[in-house]
């Protein structure tokens, strides 16, 4: 049995303060509860980078401007496979939030905890409490 495979964009969206933005993911939603960087599924047709920005406007309300790609990598569940592509955005139009009534919040991102988040997010937020990003 093969396993579906995903492509997922999602956007780190930074302040000039350092402080990351973050929602919950659904209740319903494959790795409930936890905290993650905005984004979801590449439609057909669409580059990581094209998505990303849609993603970001339906999820937190903004528009952004020149998403950097920074890391891109493949993570396996028992039923799927996830292709994940982190893009930096520091540059954006309006002022983010839970567009779809998802609890969110800016956290310093020092101060970000590996385990709020889901197994396939640990390099990328330890890359972030390490200043490397």
């Amino acid at each position: 049995m093969s396993l579906k495979r995903i492509t997922i964009s999602v956007g780190i969206i930074r302040n000039a303060q350092k402080e990351i933005f973050i929602t919950q993911r659904d209740a319903s939603s494959h790795m409930a509860g936890f905290w993650e960087f905005p984004g979801g599924k590449v439609e057909q047709g669409e580059t990581p980078a094209q998505a990303v920005i849609r993603e970001l406007q339906e999820e937190a309300g903004i528009v952004a401007e020149k998403p950097v790609l920074i890391k891109s990598l493949e993570h396996i569940f028992p039923d799927r496979v996830i292709n994940l592509h982190f893009h930096l955005v520091e540059q954006w139009q309006g002022e983010p939030y839970g567009k779809e009534g998802q609890p969110m919040r800016w956290v310093p991102q020092a101060e970000l905890k590996v385990e709020d988040f889901p197994p396939a997010n640990e390099s990328i937020v330890k890359a972030l409490n390490n200043g490397e990003i």
